[in-house]
C-alpha cells in the first residue's frame, strides 16, 4: 500500500519515480544498521550524488542539474518517505544550505570552487551557527573573529554542527565588530567559508537518542586563521546572508517532514490492514482507522501550505516567503510527529522493536519540531508579523 504524492505536489512525477527507485537500492536495515553504528551513509550519499539529485538547485555552469527550489523539494520528500528518515535527508541536504547564500552573496571565484564539489558530493560543507549559549538568538553568538595583518583569527565554540566528523567545510557565523549606535542587532556578523578539518578546530560527537547515522558535534575553535577570499559576502553583514538560506532551510525541512509522515500513514495503513486481532483486522476499528486518516489530512494541509511558499519563493525569492516558510515548517513538523506518534500507537508493542522501524521515524520527527527554530518562535514570530502582537522576546 502506498500513499501518493499529495495532489498539487504530483506534477514532477518523473523526478519522483527516479529518486524512489534509487532509494528502494537502500533497505529499511541499510537505514537502522547506520544508525545503530554511527556510520556516515556514504554508499548513499554518493550514489545520490552520483544520480545528480544533489546538485539539483545549482546551475548548470556550475555543475548542477540547474533545478528549481520546488525540484528539490520533490527529491528530500521522496528520500524520506522511502525509509531513510532524517539520517537519509541529513546527508543529502546540510551541505546544500549554504547554496543559497553562495550563489548571492559569494564571490565568482568562491561559486566555482565550492558548487561543482558540493554537486559531485566531493565537498561536504557544514552550518557553523548555533553556540552553547546563543541557541535561537543568533545575534548573541560569542565567536570572534580578530583582525590580523592579511586576515583574521577566529575564537569560540558552536555546537549542534550535524555532519563535521565527515565534513571539509564549514560555513562559519562569527562576530568581527560590535553594533554601534542605531545599528542592528545583526550588523558585525560575518560569514567565512573555511577549512573545517584542521588542527585549530576539535571536533567532538555529541551523543544523541536518534538520527546517529549523521553525527553531530561541537566545534572547539583556538586561534583558527581564516583569509580574505574566505570571506562570503560583505563583512559585517553575514547574518543577513544567512537569513537568504534559512528560508529555504525551511522549506526543505517541511518537505523532509512530509515525507516522514507520508512513510508512518502508509505503514500505518498497511499493519491495520494485515494485523487480526479477536478475528478481524485491527483497520475495521474507528479508532484505529481515524486517527490515521485525520493524519493523512494534517499532512494534506500542510503540503498545500509548502506548495504556496515554494510558488512564492520562486516567483519573488527568499526574501519575501519568511511567514508562509515558517508557517510550513510548522505544520509540517507538527503534522509529522502527529503521525508518526499516531503509528506508534497502531502497531502497539511492536512499535518498540526496531524491526518495525517506527520508533526511529517517532524520535527523528519529534526533532523536527525543534530544530532548526522551534515551533513556539515560528507562533512567535506569526504573532508578530502577521497578527500585529507585541514581540514577546
Amino acid at each position: 500500500m502506498a500513499i501518493k504524492p499529495f495532489p498539487r505536489q504530483r506534477d514532477r512525477a518523473e523526478l519522483r519515480q527516479a529518486v524512489r527507485d534509487l532509494c528502494a537500492k537502500f533497505s529499511l536495515d541499510y537505514w537502522d544498521r547506520h544508525d545503530k553504528q554511527g556510520a556516515f551513509p556514504t554508499e548513499f550519499a554518493q550514489a545520490f550524488a552520483d544520480a545528480g539529485f544533489k546538485g539539483i538547485i545549482i546551475p548548470e555552469e556550475y555543475g548542477g542539474g540547474g533545478g528549481t527550489m520546488g525540484d528539490l523539494l520533490a527529491v528530500m520528500e521522496e528520500v524520506t518517505s522511502s525509509g531513510g528518515g532524517n539520517n537519509a535527508s541529513s546527508s543529502i541536504q546540510i551541505p546544500l544550505l549554504c547554496v543559497p547564500t553562495l550563489l548571492a552573496f559569494g564571490t565568482e571565484a568562491q561559486k566555482r570552487e565550492i558548487l561543482p564539489k558540493i554537486a559531485s558530493g566531493e565537498l561536504f560543507v557544514t552550518f557553523g551557527v548555533t553556540e552553547p549559549d546563543a541557541g535561537t538568538d543568533t545575534t548573541k553568538i560569542r565567536t570572534t573573529a580578530t583582525r590580523t595583518g592579511d586576515g583574521w583569527v577566529v575564537n569560540g565554540t558552536k555546537v549542534w554542527n550535524s555532519g563535521a566528523l565527515v565534513g571539509q567545510k564549514v560555513l562559519l557565523l562569527v562576530r568581527t565588530s560590535t553594533p554601534g549606535e542605531g545599528e542592528r542587532k545583526g550588523d558585525g556578523l560575518s560569514l567565512f567559508l573555511t577549512d573545517l578539518q584542521a588542527p585549530t578546530i576539535d571536533i567532538k560527537p555529541i551523543a544523541k537518542i536518534g538520527r546517529n547515522a549523521v553525527q553531530s558535534a561541537e566545534l572547539f575553535i583556538t586561534d583558527h586563521p581564516v583569509t580574505e577570499d574566505q570571506l562570503v559576502g560583505e563583512l559585517g553583514k553575514g547574518f543577513y546572508h544567512l537569513l537568504h538560506s534559512l528560508n529555504g532551510e525551511r522549506l526543505i525541512l517541511s518537505a523532509v517532514a512530509l515525507g516522514v509522515g507520508r512513510w508512518a500513514v502508509e505503514n500505518a495503513a498497511r499493519y491495520a490492514t494485515e494485523r487480526v486481532v479477536f478475528d478481524r483486522q485491527i483497520g475495521k476499528n474507528q479508532a484505529v482507522q481515524h486517527p490515521i486518516a485525520r493524519a493523512y489530512l494534517n499532512l494534506l494541509a500542510a503540503s498545500e501550505v509548502l506548495t504556496r511558499a515554494v510558488d512564492e519563493y520562486e516567483t519573488n525569492g527568499a526574501g519575501a516567503v519568511g511567514a508562509l516558510a515558517n508557517a510550513a515548517k510548522y505544520l509540517a513538523t507538527e503534522a509529522a510527529f502527529a503521525a508518526c506518534d499516531d503509528a506508534m500507537q497502531v502497531f502497539g508493542g511492536y512499535s518498540f522493536a526496531r524491526e518495525y522501524h517506527i520508533g526511529r521515524h517517532w524520535i527523528e520527527a519529534r526533532v523536527q519540531r525543534i530544530a532548526p527554530v522551534n515551533n513556539q518562535m515560528v507562533l512567535n514570530y506569526i504573532a508578530e508579523r502577521e497578527l500585529g502582537l507585541p514581540r514577546s522576546y
